[in-house]
């Protein structure tokens, strides 16, 4: 049901204090709807405030792991949006913890009030994966769909944007590392998606312009592989560092030390991942459960990533022309 854009509308975004949360947050406000921004850590959140106007974005205490807080940030919601995921395990912060039996907590809650769910899940969720990772995203849509047959459920590849955790940590490493490691010989294949343009298509789904119990895959305009990716990355910062092919079996033993690591460039669950393409499906085009069938032109990398990888050049934003 299309839902008018208004002040007294209000829509729940669980994890919108994040990377995507942000761009989800400022499309919402731009539809003037009424938001409530439900984090772990409400103190944290204060840089959603100038987004919107006065009173029109509001921050609460909430945690997936326990539902009676997920219950308490969805009362009087429209629309309850799911954006919460983690890339590695740490503490009490598990895959299927967070990724399942939290997605399952808001669509419930969300059901039990009358709201409509927006679940943001993955390419390449498989309840039959060897990642664990892939595993808890499939499990989490089985579990959003299950509570909430009308929930619209988004698939993106990885997404860019100023304050990724994919190019600006690939450009960081070849500031100060000799090579930069392909994992599997990179070939492993990737539809980069702008977050701005998921953050439009949640806003659509908010505003009913999507299909209730469909999942939709986002990517960008063009697939490549992982080294062709960081052959852009160096490009774009203008160094030149050496690409060194890694075997995935290599890999997975480097990654049983990374880990533990307290932001780890990789772990073994993510070289599972990256034996599998992450690029959107043929099905999906076809029945056009894509940015395209939502009337989203879909940004490319080039238009965006070098406005802020420049830092990582030896000249900063001036350009020399010459690798480092």
């Amino acid at each position: 049901m299309p839902i008018k854009s208004n002040a007294d509308t209000l829509i729940t975004v669980f994890g919108g204090s994040g990377f995507l949360g942000r761009h989800v947050v400022r499309a919402l406000a731009k539809r003037r709807f009424r938001i409530r921004v439900a984090v772990r850590r409400p103190e944290l959140a204060g840089h959603l405030q100038p987004l919107g106007s006065v009173g029109q974005i509001h921050a609460v205490q909430a945690n997936l792991r326990y539902p009676r807080s997920v219950e308490a940030a969805t009362r009087d919601a429209a629309v309850s949006i799911n954006l919460v995921g983690i890339l590695f395990e740490r503490g009490r912060q598990h895959f299927d913890l967070v990724q399942a039996y939290g997605a399952e907590q808001v669509a419930l809650a969300a059901s039990a009030f009358g709201a409509r769910v927006i679940h943001v899940s993955a390419l390449g969720a498989d309840e039959n994966a060897s990642s664990l990772y892939a595993q808890s995203k499939a499990r989490g849509e089985k579990a959003v769909l299950a509570a909430a047959k009308d929930a619209v459920i988004f698939r993106p590849s990885v997404v860019f944007g100023p304050e990724d955790q994919f190019f600006n940590r690939f450009a960081a490493m070849a500031r100060f590392l000799p090579a930069l490691p392909l994992v599997g010989g990179g070939h492993t294949r990737f539809q980069p998606v702008y977050v701005g343009d998921v953050a439009e298509a949640i806003a659509n789904a908010v505003e009913g312009k999507t299909r209730g119990g469909t999942i939709y895959e986002l990517g960008g305009p063009d697939v490549r592989s992982f080294k062709e990716l960081m052959e852009y990355v160096l490009a774009t910062i203008e160094r030149k560092r050496l690409l060194l092919p890694l075997p995935f079996a290599l890999a997975k033993l480097q990654a049983q030390f990374l880990q533990f690591l307290p932001n780890p460039p990789l772990t073994p669950d993510q070289v599972e991942l990256l034996r599998h393409d992450n690029v959107v499906s043929e099905q999906a085009i076809g029945e056009r459960r894509t940015l395209e069938g939502l009337g989203i032109l879909p940004t490319p990398v080039e238009a965006v990533v070098p406005s802020y990888l420049w830092r990582f050049r030896k000249a900063g934003q001036f350009r020399t022309g010459r690798l480092a």
